[in-house]
């Protein structure tokens, strides 16, 4: 049984993607790491690919990652969902959590913790 994941990572900044996906190619439970900078990219790439795990920036060009997260819930219930923003305040962790994320990160003070929560993943 093949237990490495695909993973999306949903961001508009290419430094921010450009970090992640560094940090998780090296992963040994990671088979790909796709990227994207928009709400219509991610949904076109989730509904071609359906990845294992969406990592999720709340701030987006064109929508919501809280609005992808709710698609991702109604459509892709068993897609792990990370989201990794600078909204990080009670209100958007509470929101997030409320609609199915299984994680909720601050960027800028837990963004290490993204490769960890990857490498526990069976």
């Amino acid at each position: 049984m093949d237990s490495k994941k695909n993973i999306l990572i949903v961001d508009d900044s290419a430094m921010i993607i450009d970090r992640l996906e560094l940090m998780l190619k090296g992963l040994e439970n990671v088979q790909s790491v796709a990227r994207a900078g928009t709400y219509s990219d991610a949904l076109s790439m989730i509904n071609q690919n359906l990845p294992d795990v969406a990592i999720l920036d709340i701030n987006l060009p064109d929508k919501s990652g809280i609005e992808l997260l709710r698609h991702i819930r109604r459509e892709h219930d068993s897609m792990i969902v990370i989201m990794l923003t600078n909204q990080g305040d009670e209100y958007y962790r509470n929101l997030c959590t409320l609609w199915g994320a299984q994680h909720f990160l601050d960027k800028s003070t837990e963004f290490e913790k993204v490769p960890v929560i990857i490498s526990s993943m069976n």
